[in-house]
């Protein structure tokens, strides 16, 4: 685990809940992302991708997916049409190999015992994302999802309506996320930022730049971080 913060322990002591992102962070979803991808590549007469072609833009969403696997972008030519092809691919078979990543359960346990709350907050749309939160058991607090609030990360307005609901200030909330949008939303929102390296991360900028608090190489580095049994 890398900290970057110099005041870390004044930062723990003032946390009363943790908001993770869902994909990449929570929930691994990209065996079925990639698979709703390469389902569509093969429907137009295409190969599929290698599964670590496809993984890195996972956190990209459907925008992500259509761009690495046939090369467009929002405003582009066929790009809408694909983009809708895509998402019902993918709620056909969203629940098919999607898990908690190692170790999260157990994260969450100690969270529940030390008394301190947490929620999702991600930029799946309900549609998605309440079935997902459902199926995997995951009791949160809240869960705020991408069509919630006016905005999407990395706009601050997901992770404040978050604390809202919580009845907490933002500054009592840290926020856990595996994309750099994740990072730049807690800052704007007010509230320390832990990036989760085993997560999709993108193509862009590598994680350590991205001005964390701490680098979480593991889920359990979040309890090390709290400073929790």
């Amino acid at each position: 685990m890398t900290v970057r913060s110099p005041v870390a322990g004044t930062i723990q002591a003032a946390v009363r809940a943790v908001l993770f992102d869902l994909d990449g962070t929570l929930v691994d979803s990209a065996p079925d992302l990639a698979g709703a991808a390469n389902d569509l590549r093969a429907r137009h007469g295409l190969p599929a991708l290698p599964y670590e072609t496809l993984r890195p833009m996972v956190g990209a969403g459907a925008r992500g997916m259509v761009g690495v696997a046939f090369g467009r972008a929002p405003g582009d030519d066929g790009f809408d049409v694909l983009r809708e092809a895509f998402l019902a691919r993918y709620a056909e078979r969203m629940l098919q190999e999607t898990a908690l990543f190692s170790a999260v359960g157990r994260v969450l346990d100690a969270l529940d015992t030390a008394g301190l709350a947490w929620g999702i907050v991600t930029n799946k749309h309900g549609r998605f994302a309440e079935p997902i939160v459902q199926a995997l058991g995951l009791r949160a607090r809240t869960l705020v999802c991408g069509d919630t609030t006016p905005h999407a990360k990395p706009h601050p307005a997901p992770l404040l309506e978050a604390a809202r609901r919580l009845s907490l200030a933002p500054s009592a909330c840290i926020y856990v996320g595996d994309d750099l949008r994740d990072m730049q939303a807690g800052r704007a929102a007010g509230m320390p930022v832990l990036a989760a390296a085993w997560g999709y991360l993108g193509n862009g900028e590598a994680v350590h730049y991205w001005g964390a608090d701490a680098v979480l190489q593991g889920p359990d580095d979040l309890l090390n971080w709290l400073q929790l049994p």
